[in-house]
């Protein structure tokens, strides 16, 4: 589990695309602690005529804009100095200013729940998710998220929207998430996310032979029949996975994949799409797949592996405060390698 200063070799280097270090990337100036929350904001000639609610909601993006228009009325949040009604239209050259003391932004609590951080420092953690731990309590998983464990961790993060979170991953996709431990960190990483800009390489095993790697570029919206499920449909939200084939099997492929977008199970539902679905995706393969004369071996191993042969292996980012290019890499979980032995020691016998 290494940081480094260099981008994936695998790739072309353009493919690492972060932020310029630029002192005014996106007008921010900011003195932020955990608990006090002081920001300014210079708006320009792309504002005129919007609403300052939509504005406020469009700069700082991680409160709700009712959360924001409650500020306004309160004068925490003003422009030039004084304070407006939400439905105030812009002339594009206000400085907008934010003032408050930060509440408890979340209802979850802290558990002592072990975390495997691969890097930390007053700004950032860098964090390798095992396998089955939701990300954020929801319906049915109330308790137990990495979210209960950051507020045990560092429990300034419950005054942080989503503590502190900027990306997820599925329940049984492991691998690497960065979250954030201010404010002007969680800006910062939420705009290079926004921007693309954030380097995510994903270990794949799927069935059937990829023969090359290449692009998926298809839309992906919800099911519009089973609400579980996503899907490659016309109208959906823009997705972009790049892919390499690392590893040929008899019967499977081991691809690395890199999101140029993050859409909910995307790299699940693209695969799927061009008729190569991960192995023991629950939600997207209906049934085991075991190939005719497979051993036995393959086939335990096969029906024994429950989740999505997925990982998030390497996180290339800007660190919010130093502008540091930074890219992080976590090994597989356990399950997965056995899995990848299984298929080597079956291709080896082939």
């Amino acid at each position: 589990m290494t940081s480094a200063q260099t981008s994936n070799s695998e790739f072309p280097e353009t493919d690492f695309n972060l932020l310029d270090d630029s002192e005014d990337a996106d007008n921010h100036n900011s003195s932020i602690t955990a608990t006090r929350l002081s920001l300014q904001f210079q708006l320009d000639d792309s504002f005129i005529g919007q609403r300052i609610d939509q504005v406020a909601a469009a700069v700082w993006n991680e409160f709700s804009r009712e959360k924001l228009k409650q500020w306004m009325k309160d004068g925490h949040l003003l422009v030039n100095g004084n304070i407006v009604k939400p439905k105030y239209k812009c002339e594009g050259i206000e400085s907008l200013t934010l003032d408050v003391e930060l509440e408890s932004q979340t209802t979850a609590q802290p558990e002592n729940i072990p975390l495997d951080i691969i890097f930390e420092d007053g700004d950032i953690i860098v964090i390798n998710k095992p396998v089955g731990m939701v990300v954020h309590p929801g319906a049915g998983n109330p308790n137990g998220t990495l979210v209960n464990a950051l507020l045990y961790h560092y429990p300034k993060s419950s005054e942080l929207a989503r503590a502190g979170l900027v990306h997820r991953i599925d329940k049984d996709t492991s691998g690497l998430l960065v979250v954030a431990k201010n404010l002007e960190a969680q800006f910062s990483l939420s705009k290079q996310l926004a921007d693309k800009s954030v380097y995510r390489i994903y270990d794949l095993i799927v069935y059937g032979n990829i023969i090359a790697g290449g692009t998926i570029d298809e839309p992906i919206k919800r099911h519009p029949v089973d609400r579980i499920k996503m899907t490659v449909l016309p109208g959906g939200r823009d997705a972009v996975t790049h892919y390499n084939v690392k590893e040929r099997f008899q019967h499977f492929t081991r691809v690395q994949a890199q999101l140029e977008t993050g859409r909910t199970h995307q790299i699940r539902v693209h695969f799927n799409y061009i008729g190569f679905p991960l192995v023991g995706d629950p939600v997207y393969v209906s049934r085991v797949r075991v190939p005719a004369g497979a051993s036995q071996k393959l086939n335990d191993k096969l029906r024994s592996f429950k989740r999505q042969a997925l990982h998030a292996s390497k996180l290339g980012l800007i660190h919010p405060r130093t502008g540091e290019e930074m890219l992080f890499e976590a090994p597989w979980a356990e399950d997965f390698t056995e899995l990848v032995e299984v298929l080597r020691s079956e291709n080896a016998a082939y």
